[in-house]
């Protein structure tokens, strides 16, 4: 099983960036969130696609978290039960701009935050190592929760989101009540990485090779979002998305640290750049692809045109509670802004199970 599961090990799912676990852990002070008004931006053309036509968050907020100062929204009551929704790349919290108030309105507090290298996150320090390898982000999350006093959440997300919210579920239970993950069970081991694949599988990762190289970065930071356009576009196939809806995430990508944190996290799955140290006992343990046992909904839109496993090939690694939906009618790999009805749907679901 594990073998199967990390050849498709590098998939559109990473991780977004860190540093020093220590310090990360040490740091996790409760904080005052600031929050800044988004009510003045005038508001975008609704979707042509499936969304419910929300085009922005009211308010983000800022909140010291570990190394980071890290920008989310937040709806819904603030006694509610907790559900965190984590974005992948490229895209950001606009993925959750229609699943949020449909969750809000079912009596969650939702928590959307901006994962590292994106919008209105940034690092504390500037001597922090840009640093993208898969355990960090989790920590980055579990530092946000403890920052907002939230001992345990449902956690759903798609791509980097997916996989962080896998490793949380896997690593920390006692602080994830519920997963949902979009496209299964995902995890990365570098050194079955460094096996080839077939040219055809290889070929689905033009751009991890392309971000391998010195002139792949320079291209990414002078085109990041035509190439975050395309990826939407090869992702998504049947997805309907129009300029305000792309532009409004694309606005992220011009975080100062993106181009760091995008090209390390590739370059590290591949053995291409080096982890830290302090992180190795937490990447042995994801390396022997653990078993979760947190109630679990994975879930796969019908156009999906990113590379993904059959969810036969995961199940076993799924020991609790645990259902798979396959969403029909076009929808691709974003599948929360595709389909956010289906998404919140599975995350209620997961949360009553």
């Amino acid at each position: 099983m594990s073998e199967t599961i990390n050849t498709h090990r590098r998939r559109l799912f990473g991780t977004a960036a860190a540093t020093l676990a220590a310090a990360q852990l040490g740091m996790i002070g409760a904080a005052d969130a600031q929050t800044i008004d988004n009510k003045s931006a005038a508001p975008l053309p609704g979707n042509t696609g499936r969304t419910g036509g929300n085009t922005t968050f009211a308010a983000l907020k800022q909140v010291d978290a570990g190394l980071l100062n890290i920008g989310y929204a937040e709806a819904g009551p603030a006694n509610g039960p907790v559900v965190i929704c984590l974005h992948g790349w490229p895209y950001d919290i606009h993925s959750f701009v229609d699943v949020a108030p449909l969750l809000a309105a079912a009596g969650y507090r939702v928590i959307v935050p901006h994962l590292r290298g994106h919008g209105t996150t940034r690092f504390l320090s500037a001597n922090t190592v840009r640093n993208a390898q898969q355990s960090v982000v989790a920590l980055d999350i579990i530092a946000l929760m403890d920052a907002l006093h939230i001992r345990k959440a449902t956690i759903a997300g798609f791509d980097w989101g997916a996989r962080t919210a896998c490793i949380i579920a896997a690593l920390w239970p006692e602080r994830c009540k519920a997963l949902v993950s979009v496209s299964g069970y995902l995890m990365t081991n570098v050194e079955d990485s460094k096996r080839p694949l077939p040219p055809k599988a290889e070929f689905d990762w033009w751009y991890q090779y392309y971000f391998a190289t010195e002139r792949g970065r320079a291209g990414y930071d002078m085109y990041r979002h035509d190439f975050a356009k395309l990826i939407w576009e090869t992702a998504s196939p049947k997805w309907q998305f129009d300029a305000a809806t792309f532009e409004r995430s694309a606005a992220s990508f011009d975080n100062p640290d993106h181009v760091a944190i995008v090209v390390h996290n590739y370059r590290w799955r591949l053995g291409l750049a080096a982890g830290e140290s302090q992180y190795d006992d937490l990447e042995r343990k994801l390396a022997t692809a653990p078993v979760i046992g947190v109630p679990t909904i994975t879930m796969e839109g019908d156009a999906n045109g990113a590379p993904h496993l059959d969810p036969a090939l995961y199940r076993k690694k799924f020991t609790g509670n645990y259902s798979h939906r396959n969403i029909a009618g076009g929808i691709g790999h974003n599948l929360p802004q595709e389909a956010p009805q289906a998404f919140a749907d599975a995350v209620i679901a997961a949360d009553r199970a």
